[in-house]
Order: structure tokens, then C-alpha cells, then sequence
């Protein structure tokens, strides 16, 4: 437990950004699995819209420093290939 005043405020905001962070995430895995799941039902029109607001999410975050910028290039790399594969 924090001592002092200021530890106290250090603590809230800590919590407050830390929930912030989280919940940026879900959303994150949200817009991936909406992906994922038009691709596997074959719905590759959705699916390619899906992935372009997906990719922008994962650039945001990315710029931001939620996540690395070479996890976001991954990640938008495999849904990409996962399109292309689907639909050849």
C-alpha cells in the first residue's frame, strides 16, 4: 500500500491506465478473431474488411506502444496470408 500522497496518486493512475490497457487489447483480439472467423465461414468480401480495420487498430496501438511494432506487423502479415490462402 502506498504511503505518502503521492504514491497513492501514482497508484490510482497506474490502475486507471493499467485497465485502459486492457481493454484496448480485448478490442485488439476482438477485430483478430472477426477476422479469423469470416475467413474460416468463407465470407472473404467481409473478411477483407474486417482485416483493413483490423490492421489500422493493430497500427494505432502499435504507434502508441501498447504493443510492438513487429508483433503488429505479424500479426497483420499472418491475417493477410490467412485471406490469400482462402481465396485460392
Amino acid at each position: 500500500m502506498a504511503n505518502s500522497r503521492q504514491a497513492t496518486k501514482r497508484a490510482r493512475q497506474a490502475d486507471k491506465r493499467r485497465q485502459h490497457n486492457m481493454s484496448q487489447r480485448s478490442t485488439m483480439r476482438t477485430y483478430i478473431k472477426q477476422v479469423i472467423k469470416a475467413v474460416t465461414e468463407g465470407q472473404l468480401e467481409n473478411a477483407k474488411t474486417l482485416f483493413t480495420q483490423a490492421s489500422s487498430k493493430l497500427d494505432r496501438l502499435a504507434q502508441k506502444g501498447l504493443i510492438h511494432k513487429n508483433k503488429a506487423a505479424r500479426l497483420k502479415s499472418r491475417l493477410n496470408s490467412l485471406i490469400f490462402k482462402a481465396a485460392a
